[in-house]
């Protein structure tokens, strides 16, 4: 993978656990500097203490993604420690509850808007806007999910906000790729992090349905999705933008 991280400052939304934190570490290990967030902040300090003591280089800023002054407060804690921002991988997301469409709370589906679509547009805006301040260019990915690019039965709110995801990455990429903007997004699959593994516990049939609809025959680690977003981050992928790229195990091409 090319060392064109090294150096860069990078943030890295929903980093106190799963995915984010995944992500974060190998930022750290190709030599960026990370600033982690999340609504937890215990998680959060935990990630900075792992990356620190591998000799990398992170601090903590507490964000409520769906929270437009603490997004503003994360860009600028950015800033303030590191001189710029470089990338971003807007990954806080909720799962919410399961239930039909016509079953769905009100509450449930504006909780999944406001984090998981709202959390990653406001994400972008301000990521966006430091880098044409600075004028060079910038790398942002945005989690979606397989339920961005097909149906999930029992998740019309999840299923609504990953949509509107992928759709929020293609614009934002189209709109800024003579910038040098670059704006893909991730699709994982069954992924065995806290978040899946909560649904687990709470019905333990759950992981036998996802491995049936994944060809490789297991759930993914979230390294697995880490790496893609570090070379999605990456000179490697200089070439790439308005992309929304299955980290599945096949998931989408039966």
């Amino acid at each position: 993978m090319s060392e064109s991280i090294q150096g860069k400052t990078a943030i890295v939304t929903g980093a106190a656990s799963g995915i984010g934190a995944a992500a974060a570490e190998i930022f750290a290990q190709k030599g960026a500097k990370v600033v982690i967030s999340d609504i937890n902040a215990e998680g959060g300090q935990a990630t900075v203490e792992r990356i620190v003591a591998a000799g990398g280089e992170a601090v903590f800023q507490p964000c409520n993604v769906a929270i437009e002054a603490d997004v503003i407060a994360l860009v600028k804690k950015a800033v303030d420690t590191y001189g710029r921002l470089d990338i971003a991988f807007n990954n806080a997301g909720v799962e919410g509850e399961a239930a039909t469409t016509p079953n769905c709370s009100i509450e449930n589906f504006d909780l999944n808007i406001d984090v998981n679509l709202k959390g990653v547009f406001m994400c972008m805006k301000y990521q966006i806007n430091q880098f044409l301040a600075q004028g060079d260019g910038g790398a942002i990915v945005n989690t979606a999910s397989v339920a961005g690019l097909v149906a999930a039965k029992g998740l019309p709110a999840y299923v609504a906000a990953k949509h509107g995801v992928v759709g929020l990455t293609k614009t934002a990429a189209i709109e800024f790729a003579k910038k040098g903007i670059r704006v893909n997004a991730v699709c994982p699959g069954g992924i065995r992090t806290e978040m899946l593994q909560r649904a687990i516990d709470e019905k333990p049939w759950v992981e036998k349905q996802m491995l049936k609809l994944q060809p490789i025959g297991r759930l993914g680690d979230p390294a697995e999705v880490g790496k893609v977003v570090v070379f999605l981050c990456s000179d490697d992928a200089s070439f790439v933008t308005g992309h929304a790229m299955p980290v599945d195990g096949g998931c989408v091409a039966i």
